[in-house]
């Protein structure tokens, strides 16, 4: 059975999270490991410091090819975890859905529109009254795109691959949710 698949079974609430192996580690950074200390201690949608501290580490190590500001790296971690408590999705989650949305660009624009890291569609910011947003800035574009893919979880009941359907635009189609079952898979829930 391939790892995305017990993820769904068992659902991303239970799913283990992994650290790489210590002979992986990369050489220590002091620059890096002062912004991770700061966050830790300014992170407030963890449980305690610890917890912040070894999922930035770990977050942040595995974000560093994509990403290789490591100023900007935490704070995109930092915001991600943040919203995703909030919106009550797993982070990991919604890191797939951002590496396959926008490949962690804030300033991308697909095809129709949709903007951002999570690629929010404007018409929503009209919908709920606040044309002024800038979907553009990370906090309130992960805090949308939080929020719109936690509901479509709850209107799917939970099945995953529902709700990735209905966030992407493609309701009964594979393609999508296999991308970011693969990108959990081979990124945010490594063996």
């Amino acid at each position: 059975m391939s790892r995305w698949l017990a993820i769904l079974i068992i659902g991303l609430g239970m799913a283990p999270l992994s650290l790489p192996a210590a002979d992986s580690e990369p050489s220590h950074d002091a620059e890096l490991a002062a912004l991770l200390k700061k966050a830790a201690s300014e992170a407030d949608s963890f449980e305690d410091h610890y917890e912040a501290a070894v999922w930035l580490t770990d977050m942040s190590h595995r974000l560093r090819h994509r990403i290789p500001d490591p100023e900007y790296r935490i704070k995109l971690l930092k915001g991600v975890h943040r919203e995703a408590t909030l919106a009550g999705v797993r982070p990991e989650l919604v890191l797939a859905v951002i590496e396959v949305e926008s490949n962690f660009d804030q300033f991308a624009i697909s095809s129709v529109g949709a903007r951002g890291l999570m690629q929010v569609m404007p018409f929503w910011k009209k919908m709920i009254g606040r044309t002024d947003d800038n979907l553009f800035r990370m906090k309130t574009n992960l805090r949308y795109g939080c929020t719109i893919l936690k509901y479509y979880m709850d209107k799917e009941q939970g099945n995953l691959t529902r709700a990735l359907g209905r966030y992407n635009g493609s309701l009964g189609k594979w393609k999508y949710p296999g991308k970011v079952y693969h990108a959990l898979d081979s990124r945010w829930f490594p063996n």
